[in-house]
């Protein structure tokens, strides 16, 4: 259970031709792409405002600022690993070379709660958008199609985009590359005519102060809201996953990621600034708060308000487009140590991509959209990527420890105090959460760890080989 994969086997399996494999088609401009895809989505367009109306009020600036601070320190991690083991499987691959077989499920599966259940959230966003910008134009969908139990704009955007990325990972990024452009020009719009609708009063006061309640408001409030802000920053874990398929992937990955994390940081904390300055932050728990921003702005900016829903829906488009495909690729990861069936392993005869495992993951995402509200969705995958970051930091500082001579990329600076700095506000971040949502992690986690026993165990390709060796040793012996 804690046998671990080599560096050198991982590197020798990505480069294999004699295999089929995932085809190397992205270079360091749709890398950051992906990254400003996957980063900028749900965080502005939605959570931004239900994390604002709940729990930070204005400090929801500090939360990002926090947010930020540990995923740098994260970020850089998941560079050396990106750097050092440029191959499809993120966190997953990453626990294998250094923690063994039993970590490395249960950061796969958790990887599987994370980028399902982002998608799913982001979704369920997604909708909120198409269903206000249907209303401007006369056209009213009734709650029963585009509310839980029954969101049907969110299940079909969900199969649109699966089918999207079985077509192939280059029309996958020419599309998220005009959907970034758009997204980031009508964020650049609100920013910059907001500006001048900014009410100093709403920023009064500042910091919120605690109803008596852990988490909801005050600084308690504050930690809560960057364990929950999280969610936004894991385009860079993205990134990691579709490390085979990168032309450079030792040098572009860690670049992409960090140029990522910085345009968005900065886009994250100039727009909450500019929402909380023309809104009451008490009226801002909706699903689509940059709307009501819009609106708030008065009748000389209407033309902006359709400009936003329509970046907001494409924005959100290319999160769960990077969402959905880093998690086909984990589950590609996964099959081909043998943890998994290995069907999910199949590759599209023309277009290279885990067709099965993308087609699967979708129905999956389709179906927690239609059923499950954006706050339980969105608090599941904040914990769940808190936890991935946590093991990504602990993994640094135990293969700088075990193997401190591999030729690394790229390292990470000022060790250990970056990697423990990073597994230090996961850590911390992930206990502001609420009893309920620890209950809902250690639920899918044991549901995981008895998949684990009663499949992927036994059926381990690590775990075979080494029954091998160790058979073909006491035979010669």
């Amino acid at each position: 259970m804690f046998a671990k994969k080599s560096i050198a086997g991982l590197l020798q399996e990505a480069t294999d031709t004699n295999t089929p494999s995932l085809e190397r088609t992205l270079g360091l401009f749709a890398l950051i792409s992906l990254g400003i895809g996957s980063i900028i989505g749900a965080g502005i367009f939605a959570i931004t405002g239900q994390v604002a109306a709940n729990h930070t009020g204005p400090a929801i600036v500090l939360s990002f600022i926090f947010a930020a601070i540990g995923c740098a320190c994260v970020g850089l991690c998941y560079a050396e690993f990106a750097s050092l083991i440029p191959v499809a499987g993120s966190a997953y691959t990453y626990a294998y070379a250094t923690l063994g077989e039993l970590f490395a499920w249960i950061i796969g599966w958790d990887l599987a709660l994370e980028y399902i259940f982002s998608a799913s959230t982001v979704s369920v966003a997604w909708s909120g958008y198409v269903v206000s910008l249907l209303h401007d134009v006369g056209i009213t969908l009734p709650p029963s199609l585009s509310q839980p139990p029954c969101n049907v704009p969110a299940m079909v955007l969900v199969a649109l985009i699966t089918w999207l990325l079985v077509q192939g990972i280059r029309k996958s990024t020419d599309f998220n590359n005009i959907v970034v452009a758009v997204k980031v020009l009508a964020i650049f719009l609100f920013i910059g005519f907001g500006i001048f609708c900014i009410n100093t009063s709403y920023w009064q006061p500042f910091i919120p102060e605690n109803t008596g309640e852990f988490g909801v408001f005050g600084w308690s409030g504050i930690f809560r809201g960057t364990g929950i802000i999280f969610f936004a920053y894991i385009g860079f874990d993205a990134l990691a996953a579709v490390s085979q398929e990168a032309h450079k992937p030792q040098r572009d990955i860690p670049i992409a990621m960090l140029i990522a994390l910085l345009i968005s940081t900065i886009l994250y904390i100039a727009v909450s600034l500019v929402l909380t300055g023309i809104v009451p932050y008490h009226q801002l728990n909706v699903p689509d708060p940059m709307a009501v921003g819009v609106n708030a702005m008065g009748s000389g900016f209407r033309w902006l308000r359709p400009v936003i829903k329509i970046a907001a829906i494409a924005g959100l488009s290319s999160v769960i487009l990077t969402s959905l495909m880093a998690q086909a690729r984990v589950l590609y990861s996964m099959a081909k140590d043998g943890l998994l069936p290995a069907t999910f392993t199949q590759l599209h005869p023309q277009f290279k991509t885990p067709y099965v495992a993308t087609i699967v993951s979708g129905v999956i995402t389709m179906i927690l959209a239609g059923v499950l509200p954006i706050q339980v969705l969105g608090e599941l995958v904040s914990i769940g990527t808190l936890f991935a970051f946590f093991m990504v930091a602990i993994a640094v500082l135990v293969l700088r420890h075990t193997q401190p001579d591999l030729h690394r990329p790229f390292r990470t600076p000022f060790m250990p105090w970056i990697p423990l700095l990073g597994a230090l506000s996961s850590g911390v971040q992930m206990f502001s959460f609420s009893v309920n949502n620890w209950l809902r992690l250690l639920l899918w986690l044991l549901i995981g760890l008895v998949i684990y026993f009663a499949y992927g165990r036994d059926r381990s390709v690590l775990r075979l080989q080494n029954q091998q060796k160790t058979e073909s040793s006491n035979f010669l012996i």
